[in-house]
């Protein structure tokens, strides 16, 4: 089993930091491995024109290893989920008496291309809600997502988990729904790839595309996106040369007719950032180090005698089957006074996010259990 890491980040000792949903603070390795590529850039003879490309391929085999995928060629390089997912919606095809299933306050960067296609093809979207009952809440949301799915969907497009309160959509049944009625599914795994398990090979997905700065500890506006075969003939909303057959070949000036294989045609133009390409890397080594399954294991234990009383208090957080360890929604009970509550857990140095009616908790490695200890005992004195 896993044990605290807070020594290899730089948070202050005197802040209790449980928003890694929010934003992932860099370790100390991401971080050197940074500075030591902006400094490379001081003395340009130092970057080869190989290494624009050396790089690239190291980061999509090290992500292929978390994901479990076996094609690291169907890996892109992207800045942001909705560049990702503008690929993805490029190439739907959709007609108008079809539509496209998400769920209810989606993240707006998997909803915007969605409502654009489908206003433009005359189709419709269908936005799944949860029950308004908290009992069996992530078990009856699932079940609705999974009725809405019929011969006329095209797409379903959802996260892993919710960003807004951590509930865990069941992914094998989704995708085997998809199957029987033959739609696609485009996952959007930001908030939950690097520190719960995804199994590509089991999956299955179209399209998985996820940003960087989160879960998998890297910078911002870096993410990667995995492509299925379905858009291998695809066209992309940009032309890179860089993802053109033969690029490689500085001195060759001829235009190259052909992209290279699998999705390298959906990468954003100059996806060999020289900085942060290496941070990502540098990360990405690590939590294949550490592996998923154990930073759930670590974060649930670290979580559990704190939402047992949080639960005897009135609070409500899903059952352990709908989300994960590593983020999950406290509702608060009747007639408790939010702003008093956030305030409260301001004043106390206690970071967290406020996301519709739940307070997010996000914790990682960098976390102990004093540090869910002390967000409980806020929250319950200031009710």
């Amino acid at each position: 089993m896993l044990t605290s890491k807070r020594s290899q980040f730089s948070l202050p000792p005197q802040i209790t930091y449980l928003n890694c949903a929010y934003m992932s603070p860099l370790m100390k390795d991401v971080e050197k491995a940074g500075i030591k590529a902006m400094r490379r850039k001081r003395n340009p003879v130092t970057i080869p024109p190989a290494d624009f490309f050396n790089e690239s391929e190291i980061l999509r085999e090290e992500y292929a290893r978390l994901i479990n995928a076996s094609e690291p060629q169907r890996m892109a390089i992207i800045p942001s989920v909705s560049y990702g997912m503008a690929n993805v919606a490029k190439n739907l095809g959709l007609k108008k008496d079809q539509h496209i299933v998400v769920t209810a306050e989606q993240f707006p960067s998997n909803y915007y291309s969605w409502k654009n296609i489908a206003d433009e093809a005359g189709a419709s979207l269908k936005s799944i809600l949860p029950p308004e009952a908290l009992a069996d809440r992530g078990k009856k949301w699932n079940e609705r997502i999974l009725e809405a799915i019929d011969k006329n969907t095209r797409a379903v497009a959802i996260p892993n988990v919710h960003w807004i309160d951590g509930t865990r959509f069941d992914l094998e049944a989704i995708r085997k729904r998809t199957n029987d009625v033959g739609a696609l599914l485009i996952i959007d795994g930001t908030q939950s790839v690097g520190a719960l398990p995804f199994d590509l090979e089991k999956i299955k997905p179209d399209a998985l595309i996820c940003a960087a700065y989160k879960w998998l500890l890297g910078p911002y506006s870096i993410g990667i996106g995995y492509y299925g075969e379905y858009f291998d003939k695809g066209k992309a909303i940009e032309e890179s040369w860089m993802n053109r057959m033969g690029s490689e070949n500085f001195s060759d000036v001829s235009y190259k007719p052909n992209y290279k294989a699998s999705a390298l045609r959906y990468e954003v133009g100059e996806h060999s950032n020289f900085v942060h390409v290496p941070m990502l890397i540098a990360s990405l080594k690590q939590l294949n180090k550490w592996k998923p399954e154990r930073i759930q294991e670590y974060c649930a234990g670290i979580t559990k005698s704190g939402i047992e009383t949080l639960r005897a208090k009135g609070f409500f957080i899903e059952d352990e089957k709908w989300r994960g360890a590593h983020m999950f929604g406290v509702r608060l009970p009747a007639g408790a006074d939010l702003e008093k509550i956030k305030a409260a857990l301001l004043k106390n140095k206690i970071y967290v996010s406020v996301r519709g009616s739940a307070i997010r908790i996000s914790p990682h490695l960098y976390n102990r259990e004093a540090d869910m200890e002390k967000f409980t005992r806020t929250l319950i004195k200031a009710l």
